[in-house]
């Protein structure tokens, strides 16, 4: 069954959408991690000094470890590749509590399950055991999957505050690396925001954190976890010459996964908004320059579709979009995400940056076609 291929290995450079804006204009639908069978309380972290830093790593591995779980998947074969014969993947997940889905949730990545059918996944927990998802819900934009396991009586781990992670803090991975089950290592958070890094061609939704916590393929879908015992992400990818840890791997953020999870649980599919416009992979600094701009921020329109919102409210090719309301955008990832997360049919102030000076719009947010992503009984 395991072939150990989960995780997004990058050949030659980095390849396989901090905050949203629906959190500035008050988001409502942000989903919490419900409380399942109590897990042992960690011991108070008294001092960061290594001797006591190395204890709590085995506090938290300790108590953490009945959480994570081993995915494997039996995939139908992708209708571009060519292929006829299913493809069998191999991942991790780890339980969590979400409101409205009965039992229990092993969060893992999409990569992993793909179009697999509920009999078709297998998820092996930390005792030995092996069971089925009842119904699986995915969204390939964000890379993420939600097997509902109805059984309450395991063991589930809390989601963190993923907008409160900084770089710096010791976090912890688990998962299972070439199908090495419940493996753990550490390292520190790399960098928050990561987005320009090109994934697989469904992903759209890139503001990864960034660590140097040892991931390897087979990892996918497992937890990264900080000193308190909480999931602050979701380890997706890794960024490597070689196809195996370089240092350099990435993990989508826990608020990311409470969001999509609220909307997935609660009317099986994820609702997003978008503007109609595509965007350079990066604002290069020359290019800030060339057009004014003191700062190499923003986003930079490079093709305006006709019959969008975009155009409707007059943004044109060469505008750089600067801010959102009141939230300056850092670049293109920035804004996919950030527009991804508002409701279609709001209205919102655009600052562009058009003929060296700055200039508002005001822009109706429209509703992004949904691909292949919701539930399967």
């Amino acid at each position: 069954m395991r072939k150990h291929l989960a995780l997004f290995a990058v050949c030659g450079g980095l390849a396989f959408a901090g905050g949203f804006v629906a959190q500035a204009l008050s988001d409502p639908a942000l989903a919490t991690a419900q409380p399942g069978p109590p897990l042992p309380p960690l011991p108070e972290l008294r001092d960061a000094g290594a001797p006591l830093a190395a204890d709590r790593f085995e506090a938290v591995a300790k108590k953490f470890g009945a959480c994570v779980v081993a995915v494997d998947a039996v995939k139908p074969a992708d209708p571009g590749s060519g292929k006829r014969e299913p493809l069998e993947e191999s991942g991790s997940g780890v339980l969590v509590k979400f409101p409205g889905a009965a039992g229990v949730v092993a969060v893992t990545n999409y990569h992993v399950v793909g179009a697999a059918q509920p009999q078709k996944v297998y998820v092996t927990l930390a005792d030995a055991r092996i069971v089925q998802p009842a119904r699986i819900w995915t969204d390939p934009e964000s890379d993420l999957a939600f097997l509902n396991i109805e059984d309450d009586s395991l063991p589930v781990a809390a989601l963190a505050d993923s907008d409160r992670v900084r770089r710096g803090q010791w976090v912890l991975a688990f998962g299972s690396p070439f199908g090495l089950n419940q493996t753990v290592t550490h390292g520190i958070i790399s960098a928050t925001n990561r987005g320009q890094i090109s994934l697989g061609s469904t992903i759209r939704l890139k503001e990864f954190l960034q660590t140097d916590a040892a991931i390897n393929p087979g990892s996918s879908g497992g937890p990264l976890v900080d000193l308190d015992g909480k999931v602050v992400g979701i380890n997706t990818a890794i960024a490597s010459k070689s196809g195996s840890n370089s240092g350099v791997s990435f993990s989508i953020p826990a608020n990311m996964v409470k969001r999509i999870a609220a909307q997935l649980i609660e009317k099986g599919t994820v609702t997003r908004g978008y503007l109609g416009a595509q965007l350079a992979t990066a604002l290069e600094p020359s290019e800030a320059l060339r057009l004014g701009l003191t700062r190499a921020a923003g986003a930079l329109v490079e093709i305006v579709h006709p019959n969008t919102p975009a155009a409707a409210a007059g943004l044109r090719v060469g505008d750089v979009v600067l801010q959102v309301e009141d939230v300056a955008i850092r670049d293109e990832n920035h804004l996919i995400n950030l527009v991804c997360s508002l409701p279609p049919g709001q209205k919102v102030r655009v600052t562009v940056w058009r003929e060296r000076r700055a200039q508002v719009l005001d822009v109706t947010v429209g509703e992004y076609a949904p691909k292949a992503r919701g539930v399967r009984p």
